[in-house]
């Protein structure tokens, strides 16, 4: 059995899983990130965030919405992150 500490990894992907179930909408990493940090009460990094979605984009868990630019044509505007369907 591991000893000390549950790893960070372990703690969040089942948090942001429960986060993106319970919303409604597709939400951004910013989002993600401010209601992780109200559930948790400890500031988690969008960094930290970001790296986990990839991995559970990776295990096909989350999936990806890239909106067009409103301003510039050509470019992306917001990604968006919802559970994969």
């Amino acid at each position: 059995m591991k000893r000390g500490r549950p790893s960070l990894r372990n703690q969040l992907k089942p948090e942001i899983l429960k986060i993106l179930e319970e919303s409604q909408v597709p939400l951004t990493i910013n989002s993600i990130c401010k209601k992780l940090s109200e559930r948790l009460n400890r500031k988690i990094s969008w960094n930290t965030i970001r790296k986990y979605l990839f991995e559970l984009m990776e295990f096909e868990q989350v999936q990806v919405i890239k909106t067009i630019h409103s301003k510039e044509k050509n470019k992306n505007g917001l990604t968006l992150y919802t559970i994969k369907k």
